[in-house]
């Protein structure tokens, strides 16, 4: 049975978003994110983590049990295998990295588009989960149709020429941007970039011209009280938190609280 894509359905209903990352590769991950009740998907960072076939097909099924949606962001030299990989696995939502031109944009929209006259995409009937017990039916076409499409502008180069590559994303039905401040300042020459103010037009710019294309910003943050200055922006959609430095946090303040009581002692 195709699983309902709620994600889609909250972006096309103008509704707002709430994600959350995860790199580690495990099942229990999305059954606990699904479990709260409180989030449209999570976002398997799969760039940063280790993968296999059968683990996407264990994380779509725990998702899938607590109607999570789940998003996979990729490394750009191996997208296009891994994006069709994570579809046949049941995921309902892919983050494209690296985006540099509109031909980019073009590869990104060939991997994970319907192999029909009208999409021109290469994705076909790959006998795996969403297709097993539908191919043969318009179920199946409109699962590949409701998958969520998004790319990182994270590049010198595609803030310089963002004009061209959004354009190109809004033909190809592109629906969201996200904003990558790490790699952008890198691909300048500055690594630090990100952490000062300086950085700040920039990310604007990027919000800004996504609205003028009519592709929703997305952004990630690493805690509430960050999301206000972008919610006055207009950005209505966040990816907050990543498993492995909520865990961090959460083991430093039991070890720290534990090791002031046991020296008191």
């Amino acid at each position: 049975m195709i699983m309902q894509n709620t994600f889609r359905e909250t972006l096309d209903s103008f509704g707002s978003t709430l994600g959350t990352h995860f790199l580690f590769a495990d099942p229990d991950i999305p059954e606990i994110i699904g479990d709260t009740g409180l989030f449209d998907y999570g976002e398997f960072a799969a760039e940063y983590s280790t993968l296999d076939m059968k683990q996407l097909y264990h994380m779509a099924r725990a998702g899938q049990c607590g109607n999570l949606p789940l998003m996979i962001k990729l490394d750009q030299e191996s997208q296009g295998f891994w994006a069709q990989a994570a579809l046949g696995a049941g995921f309902k939502s892919v983050l494209f990295t690296d985006i540099r031109t509109p031909a980019d944009v073009d590869d990104c929209h060939r991997a994970i588009a319907p192999d029909t006259p009208e999409a021109r995409g290469a994705m076909g009937v790959k006998l795996r989960r969403p297709a097993l017990s539908n191919y043969q039916s318009e179920s199946y076409l409109e699962d590949l149709e409701s998958i969520v499409f998004l790319i990182m502008i994270e590049k010198n180069v595609t803030v310089d020429g963002i004009d061209e590559v959004l354009a190109r994303a809004r033909e190809k039905g592109v629906d969201m941007t996200q904003w990558g401040p790490a790699d952008f300042g890198f691909s300048r020459g500055e690594p630090g970039l990100m952490a000062t103010p300086e950085i700040r037009p920039f990310e604007e710019r990027v919000i800004k011209k996504s609205f003028e294309y009519g592709i929703h910003p997305r952004i990630e943050i690493g805690a509430v009280e960050q999301a206000k200055r972008y919610i006055d922006l207009g950005v209505r959609h966040f990816c907050i938190g990543w498993d492995r430095f909520i865990y961090r946090a959460a083991l430093m303040e039991l070890g720290e609280g534990m090791k002031k009581l046991i020296e008191e002692l």
